[in-house]
């Protein structure tokens, strides 16, 4: 059954009239409740989280994580107006109504801001064009799961292949542009610019410090979670090892820095880090040849 099943979606699929519908949509396929499971657990539920099903057909996304969580929020969203009321009536029959409820409405419409787990399982190309608005809406942090289909170059966090896949990923802070931080080492402050570059939760970042620069290695972002790692020579003080890490907060990152001053014996200095969003970086000023 599960078989056939698969094969008809696909069927569908490939079907020139859907495929060059002017307006997508996906008829409704229920999920099989094996791999809603799957896909709840890999979300890993919250007591606070609110769970969000774009596309909520019967409603056994949302039903099936107030069940496994006796304290989280849910709803969900559908174009089909009788699907809704079915979804509705089932939350008032397992008595999860006070917590879940289910509305009459287009997916692209939807408000994804107070969301922490968004679930959809559209046509391929849907999903793929409601990546920008789940990218502009929804909050760092904010997991989303899939079944079967993906979200285009946007790659998984995690997937689960023990079956049809399902797949997991983590709405990443917006980290692209130019920063700036200062840390006191002795009797100075050293001045950094960095710039960094993201494609969805993978970063990239070069820094300048006086007039010297470097690459900043191991960026890692998960949600508003980054770390990475820098290893260059400052004027007047020498080679230092740093390796940061912090939350991002809007136009701020916040956290600490550890640095691994020379002569490198010892234990590290640990400072609080704070660095601010900029409009210009001092990393394109004019260096000079004095630098070796």
């Amino acid at each position: 059954m599960r078989k056939l099943r698969y094969a008809l979606l696909l069927c569908l699929f490939l079907l020139p009239a859907v495929a060059l519908s002017q307006e997508r949509f996906s008829i409704f396929v229920p999920s099989e409740q094996e791999n809603v499971d799957r896909m709840l657990k890999l979300a890993g539920l919250r007591d606070d989280d609110v769970v969000v099903d774009l596309g909520s057909g019967d409603g056994r996304v949302v039903l099936t994580a107030a069940k496994l969580n006796p304290k989280l929020r849910g709803w969900g969203v559908d174009i089909d107006e009788k699907l809704v009321a079915a979804a509705n009536a089932a939350a008032s029959a397992q008595g999860v109504s006070d917590r879940v409820r289910f509305s009459h409405q287009n997916a692209f419409d939807a408000d994804l801001r107070e969301a922490t787990v968004i679930a959809m399982w559209f046509w391929p190309e849907m999903q793929r064009m409601m990546r920008p608005v789940i990218l502009s809406q929804a909050r760092p942090g904010t997991r989303i799961v899939t079944n079967l289909w993906d979200m285009g170059s946007w790659q998984p966090d995690v997937a689960d292949n023990n079956g049809p896949t399902v797949n997991l990923w983590i709405v990443p802070a917006k980290v692209e542009g130019y920063w700036r931080w200062e840390l006191p080492m002795g009797n100075r402050k050293v001045t950094y610019g960095a710039i960094k570059e993201q494609r969805f939760q993978t970063v990239e970042g070069v820094v300048r410090a006086g007039k010297r620069r470097e690459v900043l290695n191991d960026m890692k972002l998960r949600g508003e979670d980054i770390s990475f790692s820098l290893a260059m020579t400052l004027d007047g003080i020498g080679y230092v090892r740093h390796e940061f890490k912090g939350k991002v907060r809007g136009d701020a990152i916040e956290g600490t820095a550890r640095l691994w001053l020379p002569p490198h014996e010892g234990k590290p200095v640990e400072l609080p880090w704070r660095a601010a969003r900029t409009a210009t970086s001092n990393y394109f000023e004019p260096t000079g040849t004095d630098v070796r």
